[in-house]
């Protein structure tokens, strides 16, 4: 039993999970031993390489899939990627300002003029002056602006309803709600490096 007791690690319990019980308990045993001997207090949170790596390579696939959905949008519709996000944030909004658009692209202001230049040459959306306080412009979409983020819009409702229709009714329940763990999980995650 010393011999098992050496310096086992908390990851190679979890994966001699089908040994006989006996042995496996000894191996728990130690491993307690081990980590109260070393202060460590994580054991049930020990994350096995193999899911990291997994974790690792579908995120790194899931990017560059909307990458090259994004990239294809923009060939599409003829718009460059940074024009193209701008104009979807106008799917619920009908005023927005620079300096909310440079808050929810998450770029500085100055990057927001010439988005909003290169929209406005299109004649996708136009500036006014706020009737409320003159020194603020308002962005709003122009009727070719509304047309063309619905055609995005419907594009887009074609993609994710091919993407949801591989799937079983239930495969997609599940699908959504281990999305929207992930995604709780990745924000709590961007407040603490904030």
């Amino acid at each position: 039993m010393s011999k098992l007791c050496v310096s086992p690690k908390p990851v190679e319990v979890l994966r001699t999970f089908r040994l006989p019980n006996k042995l496996l308990d000894t191996q728990i045993s130690c491993a307690k031993v081990h980590i109260m001997n070393n202060n460590e207090t994580q054991t049930s949170l020990e994350i096995p390489g193999r899911q990291i790596e997994q974790f690792h390579e579908t995120i790194t696939k899931l990017y560059q899939c909307c990458q090259e959905r994004m990239q294809f949008q923009s060939e599409k519709f003829d718009l460059p990627d940074a024009e193209l996000r701008c104009l979807m944030l106008f799917a619920n909004q009908r005023y927005l300002t620079a300096k909310s658009i440079a808050y929810k692209m998450n770029v500085v202001k100055s990057r927001i003029t010439k988005i909003i230049d290169g929209l406005t040459d299109k004649e996708l959306v136009q500036r006014l002056k706020d009737p409320a306080d003159s020194r603020v412009t308002l962005i709003s979409l122009t009727h070719a602006g509304h047309d063309k983020l619905a055609q995005i819009t419907a594009f887009q409702d074609f993609v994710y309803r091919e993407v949801l229709g591989n799937m079983e009714p239930e495969q997609r329940k599940t699908m959504i709600t281990n999305l929207e763990l992930l995604k709780a999980s990745m924000e709590a995650l961007k407040e603490l490096m904030e």
